[in-house]
């Protein structure tokens, strides 16, 4: 293989389906032949629309995706994979000429063999969803250098992100969190938890506050929903800096903590969840388009409330 399909944005809000040249196959590496990416419509939507917060490498053009499954096609000795496997892919620098951020919306990826994780093929296109999951799970578990995990008791925002927070409190034996949802389409949906408006509820003694809805404005309102010594994780991704007034904040000696970057064990222990059945992700991928209409999947994925998580199907 030389080249490869692949999604680019050329420009903010300009896209187009190229043919790429694509990396050398080296030691280590293995090929995969790519079935499902999804669109990620936080740090994808940033990288769309042109309102990234600066940092290296960004520019374009560029190809999108860091949430991607496909088939082992091609291995080298001594690989951990074998042809045949199914696997998730987190990105990968696979196309020539463009930039590679995160690399994972193409037909054929060249990754090495430690980069991927082997998953279950009943898991089928709902496997591109590991990505959020381990996000979600790294968040909950590691809570910073924290030796032990803080799980929520409210969630903000009830997308992808909220419900996998809320299931896997649940997959892992905890109470069941409160969630707020202001849009009264992604209201439904719950198994086992609440969802409410913020405005109906008048609870102010949380411990530990997860907002996932990337409004960089909330911070205050949410201070004053803390208990003495709660904590507000940011868990979604803001493109304007946040602030908060200092002295709710001191009256409630709270704590603000960011979430970083998943890494490999937490995607090993997510997946690890989903296959004892432990944690489900039935009902979450709400719409999938194929490659030709790629365009629209992208409008649908960031413009349509009802669309939860946008899967390419590069099958077709």
């Amino acid at each position: 293989m030389t080249h490869a399909q692949a999604i680019v944005f050329d420009a903010p809000q300009t896209l187009s389906v190229q043919t790429l040249e694509v990396k050398a196959f080296e030691a280590q590496d293995i090929e995969v032949a790519v079935t499902f990416s999804g669109i990620s419509t936080g740090t994808e939507r940033l990288l769309w629309d042109g309102s990234m917060p600066p940092f290296p490498g960004l520019g374009y053009p560029l190809v999108p995706g860091y949430e991607t499954v496909g088939e082992v096609v091609k291995v080298q000795e001594g690989s951990s994979v074998q042809v045949g496997d199914h696997v998730f892919v987190p990105g990968s620098y696979t196309f020539q000429g463009v930039r590679n951020i995160f690399g994972g919306a193409g037909s054929r990826m060249i990754v090495p063999h430690e980069r991927v994780v082997k998953v279950h093929p009943d898991l089928g296109p709902q496997a591109v969803l590991l990505a959020l999951a381990a996000t979600c799970y790294h968040t909950i578990a590691l809570g910073g250098a924290r030796a032990k995990p803080v799980f929520p008791d409210l969630i903000v925002g009830h997308g992808v992100m909220g419900r996998l927070l809320a299931r896997i409190c649940l997959a892992m034996g905890q109470a069941a969190p409160t969630v707020w949802e202001t849009q009264a389409l992604r209201q439904s949906g719950a198994t086992g938890y609440p969802v409410v408006h913020p405005s109906d509820d008048d609870r102010k003694d949380y411990h530990a506050i997860y907002d996932v809805s990337g409004d960089a404005s909330i911070l205050n309102s949410l201070i004053m929903r803390l208990a003495p010594g709660g904590e507000v994780v940011l868990a979604g991704f803001y493109k304007q800096d946040i602030g908060f007034a200092f002295a709710p904040a001191f009256m409630r000696e709270a704590q603000i903590r960011v979430a970083a970057q998943w890494k490999k064990h937490d995607l090993q222990a997510v997946t690890a969840l989903v296959e004892r059945g432990a944690l489900s992700l039935d009902g979450l991928i709400t719409h999938t388009y194929p490659l030709g209409q790629a365009h629209e999947a992208y409008k649908v994925a960031f413009g349509e409330p009802q669309c939860l998580k946008m899967m390419i199907n590069w099958q077709t």
